[in-house]
């Protein structure tokens, strides 16, 4: 690859699954990548990969940390070319039973953390692309993850605001996966554990077999949902594109549900979600 086309990205999230195998690739590949991460251990194992990884330290949810971060990545480079807004959780659990400090805890990572680095580290960015890895739930509403579906779709609708607004030529591309093979469905697990671990079982009761139903689901997406690699090329594809489109969905699952909600009626839609939520035994 020519010094023209190399290009310095920073990921955020990169400890597991997509960011980490992004990173990977994008190092391979001779690109200058800076890996977020929260602790030491993931930073000196992505910086052994490869001499391209650099790891930087940064918790989105902490201004402080995000001010850091952008001072590290100002020493070492003037320019950005790529933001990748990966960092993200799954809260779960039906809307009666949810601590709403749950509920803003999914917001604060997926939809305004994500915002928050964009705005610290847009003096670097100028004529650059953002891209942020949503989710094929920003279509339309999963019942018991709709904490999840809400965050990706606030994320969608500010950062395309954001893609009208801004003044630098700043291009931004929203990744819409389904399922993918990676940890987030353990950690959405444990911590639907955790969310509920302090609710009376008689209120559980009334929709164990939807949590049940929930879990098993999610443990069966680290083996049957789409590979790593598919998003991971995408997300390749994009930034080698001048003038890619705004949206891509990723999977045939993830372009199903698109039409579904684009073509289906709200109402018609419901009815048949509905029809199959009262099968799950």
């Amino acid at each position: 690859m020519n010094n023209k086309n190399k290009k310095i990205i920073l990921i955020t999230g990169t400890s597991s699954g997509i960011g980490r195998e992004t990173a990977v690739r994008l190092a391979k590949e001779g690109h200058k990548v800076f890996a977020g991460v929260r602790r030491k251990v993931d930073k000196q194992e992505l910086e052994k990969l490869n001499p391209n990884i650099t790891g930087v330290y940064i918790d989105i949810t902490n201004p402080a940390s995000i001010d850091k971060a952008f001072w590290f990545v100002l020493k070492n480079t003037k320019k950005l070319d790529v933001l990748i807004n990966n960092a993200g959780i799954v809260i779960a659990g039906p809307i009666e039973l949810l601590d709403i400090k749950k509920l803003k805890e999914q917001f604060d990572v997926n939809t305004f953390g994500a915002i928050a680095v964009t705005q610290k580290f847009m003096p670097l960015l100028k004529d650059g692309k953002v891209i942020n890895i949503s989710s094929m739930a920003s279509h339309g509403t999963f019942p018991y993850i709709s904490p999840y579906c809400a965050s990706k779709r606030a994320m969608d609708i500010l950062f395309n605001s954001f893609a009208l607004e801004n003044k630098d030529n700043i291009k931004v591309i929203s990744i819409k996966p389904a399922s993918i093979k990676t940890p987030i469905w353990n950690k959405s697990v444990k911590k639907a554990h955790e969310n509920l671990s302090t609710i009376n079982d008689a209120a559980i009761g009334k929709y164990y077999n939807e949590i049940s139903y929930l879990e098993r689901n999610a443990l069966q997406n680290n083996k049957k949902g789409i590979e790593i690699y598919k998003v991971v090329d995408k997300i390749l594809e994009v930034i080698s594109k001048k003038n890619p489109k705004s949206t891509y969905n990723v999977g045939l699952k993830a372009n199903l549900f698109d039409l579904f909600c684009k073509f289906i009626p709200e109402k018609t839609r419901n009815s048949i979600i509905k029809f199959n939520l009262n099968r799950i035994k």
